[in-house]
Protein backbone atom coordinates (compact mmCIF):
# COMPACT_ATOMS: atom_id res chain seq x y z
CA UNK A 1 0.00 0.00 0.00
CA UNK A 2 1.34 3.43 -0.96
CA UNK A 3 1.57 6.11 1.70
CA UNK A 4 1.79 9.87 1.27
CA UNK A 5 5.57 9.77 1.88
CA UNK A 6 6.36 7.14 -0.80
CA UNK A 7 7.21 8.40 -4.28
CA UNK A 8 5.29 7.14 -7.27
CA UNK A 9 7.80 4.95 -9.11
CA UNK A 10 5.49 4.07 -11.97
CA UNK A 11 7.22 4.33 -15.34
CA UNK A 12 5.01 6.33 -17.68
CA UNK A 13 6.72 7.01 -21.02
CA UNK A 14 5.50 9.87 -23.14
CA UNK A 15 5.03 9.06 -26.81
CA UNK A 16 6.99 11.33 -29.15
CA UNK A 17 7.18 11.14 -32.92
CA UNK A 18 9.87 13.58 -34.17
CA UNK A 19 8.69 13.35 -37.78
CA UNK A 20 5.12 14.18 -36.83
CA UNK A 21 6.31 17.05 -34.64
CA UNK A 22 8.38 18.51 -37.49
CA UNK A 23 5.41 18.21 -39.85
CA UNK A 24 3.15 19.92 -37.29
CA UNK A 25 5.62 22.75 -36.69
CA UNK A 26 6.16 23.28 -40.42
CA UNK A 27 2.40 23.72 -40.79
CA UNK A 28 1.87 25.94 -37.77
CA UNK A 29 5.03 28.05 -37.63
CA UNK A 30 6.18 29.94 -40.72
CA UNK A 31 9.46 30.80 -38.95
CA UNK A 32 10.11 27.12 -38.20
CA UNK A 33 9.26 26.15 -41.79
CA UNK A 34 11.71 28.75 -43.18
CA UNK A 35 14.48 27.62 -40.82
CA UNK A 36 13.83 23.94 -41.59
CA UNK A 37 13.84 24.52 -45.34
CA UNK A 38 17.06 26.55 -45.12
CA UNK A 39 18.74 23.52 -43.54
CA UNK A 40 17.18 20.91 -45.85
CA UNK A 41 20.32 20.23 -47.89
CA UNK A 42 22.44 19.75 -44.77
CA UNK A 43 19.84 17.42 -43.25
CA UNK A 44 19.73 15.43 -46.49
CA UNK A 45 23.52 15.17 -46.60
CA UNK A 46 23.70 14.05 -42.97
CA UNK A 47 20.92 11.51 -43.53
CA UNK A 48 22.82 10.13 -46.54
CA UNK A 49 26.04 9.75 -44.55
CA UNK A 50 24.39 8.14 -41.55
CA UNK A 51 22.27 5.80 -43.70
CA UNK A 52 25.33 4.68 -45.69
CA UNK A 53 27.26 4.02 -42.46
CA UNK A 54 24.33 2.10 -41.01
CA UNK A 55 23.88 0.09 -44.22
CA UNK A 56 27.60 -0.80 -44.10
CA UNK A 57 27.17 -1.92 -40.48
CA UNK A 58 30.06 0.24 -39.32
CA UNK A 59 30.56 2.37 -36.26
CA UNK A 60 31.85 5.91 -36.44
CA UNK A 61 35.20 4.66 -35.10
CA UNK A 62 35.44 1.99 -37.81
CA UNK A 63 34.67 4.48 -40.59
CA UNK A 64 37.22 6.91 -39.16
CA UNK A 65 39.84 4.16 -39.12
CA UNK A 66 39.10 3.28 -42.76
CA UNK A 67 39.38 6.98 -43.67
CA UNK A 68 42.65 7.36 -41.79
CA UNK A 69 41.28 9.98 -39.40
CA UNK A 70 40.49 10.09 -35.70
CA UNK A 71 36.97 9.19 -34.57
CA UNK A 72 36.62 12.66 -33.05
CA UNK A 73 37.35 14.22 -36.45
CA UNK A 74 34.67 12.12 -38.10
CA UNK A 75 32.24 13.00 -35.32
CA UNK A 76 32.88 16.68 -36.08
CA UNK A 77 32.17 16.10 -39.79
CA UNK A 78 28.84 14.43 -39.02
CA UNK A 79 27.94 17.04 -36.40
CA UNK A 80 28.95 19.94 -38.64
CA UNK A 81 26.36 18.93 -41.20
CA UNK A 82 23.66 18.93 -38.55
CA UNK A 83 24.72 22.29 -37.13
CA UNK A 84 25.60 23.93 -40.47
CA UNK A 85 28.86 25.04 -38.86
CA UNK A 86 31.22 23.63 -41.48
CA UNK A 87 30.94 22.03 -44.89
CA UNK A 88 33.18 18.99 -45.34
CA UNK A 89 35.40 18.98 -48.43
CA UNK A 90 34.71 16.78 -51.44
CA UNK A 91 37.87 14.85 -50.56
CA UNK A 92 36.47 14.08 -47.10
CA UNK A 93 33.11 13.05 -48.55
CA UNK A 94 34.83 10.78 -51.10
CA UNK A 95 36.87 9.12 -48.33
CA UNK A 96 33.71 8.64 -46.27
CA UNK A 97 31.87 7.15 -49.25
CA UNK A 98 34.73 4.76 -49.99
CA UNK A 99 34.96 3.72 -46.31
CA UNK A 100 31.28 2.73 -46.27
CA UNK A 101 31.42 0.99 -49.64
CA UNK A 102 29.74 3.72 -51.67
CA UNK A 103 30.52 6.05 -54.56
CA UNK A 104 29.99 9.77 -54.06
CA UNK A 105 27.64 11.33 -56.62
CA UNK A 106 26.67 14.99 -56.86
CA UNK A 107 23.66 16.14 -58.83
CA UNK A 108 22.28 19.49 -59.85
CA UNK A 109 18.47 19.33 -59.88
CA UNK A 110 16.42 22.05 -61.62
CA UNK A 111 14.08 23.86 -59.24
Amino acid sequence: MKTATQPNNTYAPVAFDPGAEVARLKQTSPAFARAWNAQAEEFDALDALLEARKRAGLTQAQVADLMGVKQSSLARVEASLASHSHAPSLTTLRKYAQAVGCKLELRMVPQ
